[in-house]
Formats: C-alpha cells, structure tokens, sequence
C-alpha cells in the first residue's frame, strides 16, 4: 500500500526534518516495514554531503565479527575517498552501519561514487549538495530519532513509509532512492511500474547504475537521466505519464523543486494543499493534518496531473 508526503515552503527554512517525520507518522498505517527522508538543507559551496551504508540492519546481529567487517568497509570508503583527493571535512557515525561524510571534492564525483560501491556491502544512499537522503527499518519516529532529524533545517522535504511487495525488507529496497548523473535529485513512490524491466534495460544501457530491484528506483534513475539533458522537472514527469507503464503517483525533488505526476487510471491516492507559504502533499490527509492542525481546504489531484512547485 506504502504511504508518500512532500512539502516545500516558498522562500524560508523550516524545520523539515520534523514536519516531515510527523507527517510520515500519520501513515504509519500504510507501510510498517521502512520508513525513509530526502531533506533539503541550504548547500555550502564546494562541499557535498554523502550518506552511506556499510551494512543492512540486520548483518548487525551477527556477531561480534560483523564489527570488524564493518570497520574494513568504513576504511576501504575512506583509502577510496582519498585516492580521488577528496577530503573529509566531517564525519559522522550515525548509526554502526550508517554514516555521514562532508567531502570537498573537485573531481569527477560520478567516478569516485561508483568506485566506492565496488566494495562489497557498501552503498552511496545519496551524494549531494544540499540533498540527505535517510531510511532505514522501523517507523518515522524510530527512524528520525536514531538519526537525529528532529531538528533538521531546510526548505523541502519527501518521505515514504514502506509496504513491501514484491523487493526485500532491508535498507537497499527501502525509499527514497537518489540517482545520478543529475545532483541532489531524489523520488518516492506508490504503485507498481509493468515495464520496469524493459526500461530499466533501456538506462542500464545508457550506463546507468542500480543499485536494487525495487521498481521505483527506476523513477529516480529515469528523472536524472532527463534532468541531465536538459529536460525541465515538469517535461520529465508528463514524460513519465506517456512511457511509464502501470499505475503510479510519485513525487520527485530537486534542490530547489517540489513536483509529481499521477498516471491516466489515477489509481493511487494523492492529496494537495496549498498556500502562499507552503505545499503539503500526501497519500492521506491525515498526514497533512498532522502539521496544520486548523481547518484546511485540500483537493485531489487529477489523473495525468502534474504540477512544480519552487522553494
């Protein structure tokens, strides 16, 4: 079933991170396996911010010798880092298996990213300028609390609380997923796509890189191949809507932009509000309820509805 929310606020900071977490709280009803955030804070020029897993959550019930293998894979990351004269500016171990780097990098980032995931059990969940990609097992609290997003600050946000059908309940297939080439894009969605396959082909020929079989990373992969070629977000997602196969609505964020597309049977849930000030979207109106807790007009997109919003 799997739950989906976005918010952007139009010419402030916020405090996303806990917007965001209690708006995918209100959908905990609709995916109890993961919970997952892409936030958008304000970029320092120069600097990228990598989130990373060296291990799924539950290698760490191995034993103590997982431990060491995990320490390997943080070195390995690290010896690669500098091999492409990336410095580290900051580091943090936010959970045994999950960190986060601020790097200096003037190379070629591409390159360095897929360098580093050729070690095995390691996996870039993001790499951006103002993008932080974070999911992981567990509910929108449990998950915003073990890393310490309560009181993050940024202009827009997406999430996804995480049914799951047809992948694995594990980080790797968990939302939102981040591709490249096109920095600091990210996509969450509900429903299922038929012609994965055939398109996922279709990227990987172009020389795309995948790093699960969850369906839905092929949006990602799909939005940043057309936002590299110069193709505007609102193309990109009625696009979408014509060489898209299946029943969808997915939102999609850039490090200035909020949007989504819903497909022509219109059969997955979406509801909008908007205001001067903000844009709220979720699969339910009790997750927009619970940030504007007042009385509040909303409306549901139209099937083959697309709309862009700017922060």
């Amino acid at each position: 079933m799997c739950g989906i929310a976005g918010l952007i606020h139009r010419g402030k900071s916020s405090n996303v991170g806990s917007e965001m977490t209690s708006m995918l709280q209100a959908l905990k009803h609709r995916g109890p396996d993961s919970t997952g955030f892409a936030v958008y804070g304000a970029p320092t020029e120069g600097d990228y911010i990598m989130r990373i897993k060296v291990a799924e959550q539950e290698d760490m019930a191995k034993g103590h010798g997982i431990l060491a293998v995990v320490d390997g894979r943080i070195a390995a990351v690290e010896a690669r880092l500098a091999e492409h004269d990336a410095k580290v500016k900051a580091k943090d171990k936010v959970r045994p298996y999950a960190l986060r780097y601020i790097i200096g990098h003037g190379g070629d980032t591409e390159e360095m990213v897929r360098y580093i995931e050729e070690i095995e059990g390691v996996e870039i969940l993001s790499m951006g300028s103002g993008l932080e990609l974070i999911k992981d097992l567990g509910d929108a609290a449990v998950v915003s609390g073990n890393y310490g997003l309560g009181s993050f600050q940024g202009t827009h946000a997406i999430g996804h609380t995480r049914m799951a059908t047809e992948s694995d309940v594990d980080i790797r297939s968990a939302h939102p997923y981040w591709a490249f080439p096109y920095n600091d894009v990210s996509v969450v969605h509900n429903g299922q796509i038929t012609n994965y396959w055939i398109m996922r082909r279709e990227m990987e020929r172009k020389g795309h890189r995948f790093m699960s079989n969850c369906d839905s990373e092929l949006l990602a992969v799909y939005t940043a191949d057309n936002l590299s070629n110069n193709v505007s977000l609102e193309d990109s997602l009625r696009r979408s809507i014509e060489e898209i196969d299946g029943v969808f609505t997915y939102l999609v964020a850039t490090k200035d932009q909020l949007g989504f597309a819903k497909d022509t049977m219109a059969a997955k849930p979406l509801v909008l509000y908007e205001s001067d000030d903000l844009i709220a979207l979720a699969s339910e109106e009790v997750s927009i309820r619970a940030i504007l807790p007042h009385e509040i007009d909303t409306t549901d997109p139209y099937d083959e509805e697309v709309r862009v919003w700017q922060a």
